[in-house]
């Protein structure tokens, strides 16, 4: 990739997968991403904003934990936020349709950006 050039989600979504290549960070990652959900809907239900706030730390938490301590590496987060925001709902699908493992296989043999 050329310095300047805009990184698409095609291009990120490869390198997303090859950062949890991990199972137990992917398994992590979804729960934390489905928690981070049922809090918005908590939020939106109780018109409570807290809840907005525990949904950051119950869907960022886990995935930084997962990250540093089970894949240890940085978080995408850091670099690509609203993309690796993508790249869990992503993921999330994927798992819930049983795609989630020939996905991984088909970013491991790609090349990085």
């Amino acid at each position: 990739m050329k310095s300047g050039e805009r990184m698409t989600f095609a291009r990120f979504w490869p390198y997303y997968l090859r950062e949890h290549s991990n199972p137990a960070t992917r398994a992590v990652h979804i729960a934390g991403t489905v928690a981070a959900m049922a809090c918005i809907v908590a939020a939106v239900i109780s018109r409570n904003p807290w809840w907005i706030v525990i949904a950051l730390a119950a869907g960022y938490g886990p995935a930084w934990f997962a990250h540093f301590f089970i894949e240890k590496n940085r978080p995408a987060t850091f670099t690509h936020p609203f993309l690796s925001l993508a790249g869990d709902f992503t993921m999330l699908g994927y798992a819930l349709r049983g795609k989630l493992g020939e996905e991984v296989r088909k970013a491991q043999g790609e090349r990085r950006p």
